[in-house]
């Protein structure tokens, strides 16, 4: 059993002490979930909730892009209750529609910056950008990656993993990242760098965030664009041949979100679902795993994760960049076309 496990069945038999087990006349049924977040959120929160409140769930595991296409398909005759995870501003201003209104219970309890303010989707923990290295394949090529611009060097074309940030919320994360701190969000100079990272993909782009980080771990590729959770997972199982690189030149930690679908079928479990996600005790869970929690006065108590203290944090103007979304996806398309002929 990894640490990271053992911390979490600890935490939650430490929780469940202190506010005590969930009525049983609450909760029952069913939740039918379409959710593009790592293995540790699945267990650690998702089915925890199922436990705790005598929940059947029903669980479809895709990337974010393929949760909107599905949910789109069936918006006539929804068969999910909740898209958990994967959800922020950009994606709810371009697919509103499929989205039932909700604002769960303690919200008002947030920071500021954190609460529901289109009374759509509940913030429930942050997520970074960072990039993964395969430090054995690093040495052999005599390289020590601290940010982004060593992602240039022209021995790691063709070996580096990224996603698609028109279909995947971790690399539609990364770029606009990229593009803060590479020389500002509409500046030549980021968009030249995104625009030399694209040649130095070499024609593969990867159709999942899994694929990201599951083919540095493998040793298919020397570094990826990934995100925070899943890369510290590796490390917490053992992994001796990764580690994780906050970018020298900035890293933006983002709310992730999830949502009620229009329509849904179980609505009360889906509400207890959003309800649950932002108490006392989801967050402490989410403080034991390899994520951040969204209530930051809930102390982080995963020894893996590095204090941001020690990381040069930088914050994204999340209402500009969500109303530049389809702009700057365009963009990608066309860059990543150019680069491809």
């Amino acid at each position: 059993m990894n640490k990271v496990l053992k911390f979490l069945l600890v935490s939650m038999l430490l929780v469940s002490m202190l506010v005590g087990c969930a009525p049983k006349s609450v909760g029952g049924g069913k939740l039918v979930v379409y959710s593009p977040n790592s293995d540790g959120e699945i267990e650690g929160i998702l089915m925890y909730f199922g436990d705790k409140y005598d929940i059947e769930i029903e669980l479809q595991s895709m990337g974010t892009g393929e949760v909107l296409s599905k949910l789109a398909a069936e918006k006539e005759n929804p068969q999910a209750d909740v898209m958990f995870g994967g959800m922020n501003l950009g994606v709810y201003n371009n697919n509103k529609d499929l989205f039932q209104e909700y604002v769960a219970k303690g919200d008002d309890k947030l920071p500021e910056g954190y609460r529901n303010k289109t009374g759509f989707f509940t913030n429930y923990l942050l997520s970074g950008s960072n990039l993964l290295v395969n430090t054995d394949l690093e040495a052999e090529l005599g390289l020590d990656i601290k940010g982004y611009e060593d992602l240039l060097d022209p021995k790691l074309k063709g070996r580096i993993a990224a996603g698609d940030p028109t279909k995947s919320s971790s690399a539609w994360a990364q770029l606009s990242n990229i593009l803060l701190v590479m020389g500002g969000y509409d500046s030549k100079k980021a968009w030249d760098y995104v625009e030399d990272l694209a040649e130095q993909l070499d024609g593969k782009m990867l159709g999942s965030s899994s694929q990201v980080y599951k083919g540095v771990s493998a040793g298919e590729y020397v570094v990826g664009l990934t995100y925070e959770d899943p890369s510290v997972s590796l490390i917490a199982d053992g992994a001796k041949n990764l580690r994780v690189v906050y970018p020298e030149e900035g890293a933006v930690w983002l709310p992730a979100a999830s949502a009620i679908v229009a329509g849904a079928e179980n609505l009360d479990n889906a509400k207890l679902f959003m309800d649950f996600l932002i108490t006392d005790e989801c967050q402490t869970i989410i403080a034991g795993l390899t994520n951040r929690p969204v209530n930051t006065t809930i102390v982080q108590t995963n020894e893996f994760m590095k204090p941001f203290s020690e990381i040069n944090l930088v914050f994204e103007d999340i209402e500009y960049v969500a109303s530049k979304k389809t702009e700057y996806q365009a963009f990608w398309t066309e860059i990543w076309a150019d680069s491809n002929k």
